[in-house]
């Protein structure tokens, strides 16, 4: 009787996890210590239309960037409804960062990383992504570049970040450049993520989220 009550547990527990499945997927992302990735990340999750909220589901977390994989990998075993798993980080003053990369990828982690900083993918909403030496010179250039476009100072802490940038630069152009700048450095044999300046594959991720929004708006 107990054994049968058990197994009726657990085949409720299946049954409720099934219904509680995304039609449009589960995505864990974690970002590194920095506001500036996790705001950008709130505001990619909360672009979605409240008609598709229970159907793509978004969550973000931070966690050292030296500890990056294992966090995402220990937190993911928490939240296992979670079936895309995103690490979200700038080379920036990073030595591993290559190594980082790696490592992800071998144990099936999806990774955003830019290359300076992720300023140089906001960058890209507004035309380019121009070359910068390292992430100090990277800021300094975004700060220009928003200020003439938004005609406002650029905050690294804004939690408006992606609403902005989306008011007033283009993503669907930023998609674009990145992915170009991607092909770009591989065509000049640049395969290590720390050889391609400027560089990033934040655009991977925000192209898939708004794909699978846009699909179900049409």
């Amino acid at each position: 009787m107990a054994n049968l009550e058990r197994n009726g547990s657990r085949k409720i527990r299946r049954q409720l996890f099934k219904q509680r499945i995304p039609k449009l997927g589960y995505y864990f992302i974690v970002t590194d210590t920095k506001e500036t990735e996790q705001n950008y990340m709130f505001g990619l999750r909360n672009s979605i239309p409240p008609e598709l909220q229970g159907k793509l589901v978004i969550k973000v977390v931070k966690t050292k960037t030296k500890n990056l994989v294992e966090e995402a990998l220990n937190l993911a075993s928490l939240n296992p409804q979670y079936g895309e798993i995103w690490i979200i980080f700038d080379r920036d003053q990073v030595q591993n960062f290559d190594e980082i990369i790696s490592e992800a990828i071998t144990k099936g982690i999806n990774i955003g990383w830019t290359n300076p900083c992720i300023e140089e993918w906001f960058s890209a909403y507004f035309g380019a992504m121009p070359t910068y030496a390292n992430s100090v010179s990277c800021c300094n250039g975004f700060e220009q570049i928003f200020e003439r476009n938004a005609h406002q100072k650029y905050v690294k802490s804004d939690l408006a970040i992606y609403e902005k940038l989306n008011r007033f630069g283009n993503e669907e152009k930023a998609i674009r450049i990145a992915t170009q700048k991607m092909h770009d450095h591989r065509i000049q044999g640049k395969y290590k993520p720390s050889e391609q300046i400027p560089g990033t594959t934040v655009h991977l991720l925000v192209d898939e989220i708004k794909s699978k929004i846009n699909q179900k708006e049409k």
